[in-house]
Parts: C-alpha cells; sequence; structure tokens
C-alpha cells in the first residue's frame, strides 16, 4: 500500500463515518441499514472502523438512489464520492 492508497481509504473511512452518522439520525432509516445488511447494534458499536462495516454501510446507500442523493448533499460529498468510498472500502 502506498501513501495515496491509505489517504483513499483514509478519505473513504472519513466518508463512510459521515454517511453512517447521516443514516443513525433517523430511526427508521437505521432500522432499515440493520434488516438489510444484517447488521447488529454490536456490530456497530465494536467494529465501527472495519472497512467490511463502513463498505456495508455505504452499499445500503448505494442500493437505495433517493437516500445516496439526499446523504450526499447533507455530509457535502457527492453521490459518486460515496460510491468511490465504498469501491475503496471494498478493496
Amino acid at each position: 500500500m502506498n501513501i495515496k492508497d491509505t489517504r483513499d481509504e483514509d478519505s473513504a473511512t472519513l466518508k463512510a463515518l459521515a454517511a453512517l452518522g447521516w443514516i443513525l439520525s433517523d430511526e427508521g432509516r437505521a432500522q432499515r441499514l440493520l434488516s438489510l445488511t444484517g447488521l447488529t447494534p454490536d456490530d456497530l458499536r465494536n467494529r465501527v472502523s472495519s472497512p467490511e462495516v463502513l463498505a456495508a454501510v455505504l452499499a445500503f446507500l448505494e442500493a437505495h438512489e433517493p437516500d445516496l442523493i439526499v446523504c450526499a448533499d447533507a455530509i457535502s460529498a457527492t453521490p459518486a464520492a460515496l460510491i468511490d468510498a465504498r469501491r475503496s472500502l471494498d478493496r
């Protein structure tokens, strides 16, 4: 892994954490995340910095374009940047 890869992963992690915060700000959306991803509250607490968990969070948004767009706007990102972040975390 080179320095650029590290920066890309750090940036992806920050975007995913911001997206997770946005998701968790709405109880219904948070419940949908848990239901559709199979994650549990314990998974989120214990593995929140795990690339696999963060990629799952972004994949959840990617699967529902209206949420992807609103989330991206709320965290000052673009939908494409969130998709790129998921790809970076999936490596």
